[in-house]
């Protein structure tokens, strides 16, 4: 059973990469956590997900979302115990494209939970992280929704502030610092400044070559813990 471990990286191409070329840029992504020995998780379409699981070795592969049902009824719902069968270690939760109510948020957690499955759970606000980190998920993910994609990141304050916030509420929590991120320098910053982890979408796929952008965050990052400890 995968757990999460401090430092992290998350490559995340949401919908924008599938099949062949998702597979491309996880084996990539592959090759540099084994070269670095950093956790890297990976998302990827709900269908890809055996794909990407049987063909790399040292990723966490990890669903875009999924539901609290159990087997059973639930036509059209992402049924937790499928994800996991398929490879699936951790899951996404709450996302601004695909946001839970608190309700069926607390449920899903617990459910990943029951299945060994890592958390990742976002929130647009320290106020609001603060409460996700009540649901004593893995990963509270605290981002502002407007700086989503823009390559802006959140100045220095957010950051320690928030790692400061959440841990006074839930000291087991990890905490991730992504919106914005874009470039290695911008990993090494939040990961100095005391998140847990990071990760990017478009920073990742709009550089000139994704996987050495992945090889170069991956490094960043290692290299922020380093001089930290």
């Amino acid at each position: 059973m995968a757990k999460a471990e401090s430092p992290f990286l998350i490559v995340n191409p949401k919908s924008y990469l599938y099949g062949e070329k998702s597979l491309e840029l996880a084996k990539a992504a592959d090759k540099t956590a084994k070269e670095t020995g950093l956790q890297i998780y990976f998302t990827c379409p709900y269908a890809d997900i055996r794909l990407i699981k049987e063909n790399t070795e040292n990723l966490i592969v990890c669903a875009q979302s999924m539901d609290s049902l159990t087997p059973g009824r639930g036509m059209g719902h992402v049924l937790p115990e499928s994800l996991k069968e398929a490879g699936a270690e951790a899951v996404f939760l709450n996302h601004a494209e695909n946001q839970k109510t608190v309700s069926e948020l607390y449920a899903t957690i617990k459910r990943a939970k029951e299945l060994g499955m890592i958390t990742i759970v976002c929130a647009d606000s320290t106020v609001e992280a603060k409460a996700v980190a009540c649901m004593d998920p893995d990963i509270v993910l605290a981002e502002p929704t407007d700086l989503i994609g823009t390559g802006q990141v959140a100045d220095d304050s957010y950051t320690i502030e928030t790692v400061k916030g959440l841990h006074e509420v839930n000291p087991d929590v990890l905490v991730m610092i992504a919106s914005g991120v874009s470039t290695a320098e911008d990993c090494y910053n939040v990961v100095k400044l005391g998140a847990d982890g990071t990760g990017a979408t478009s920073g990742i796929l709009n550089a000139p070559s994704p996987a050495q952008r992945v090889q170069e965050m991956a490094e960043a990052i290692v290299k922020a813990k380093n001089e930290k400890f």
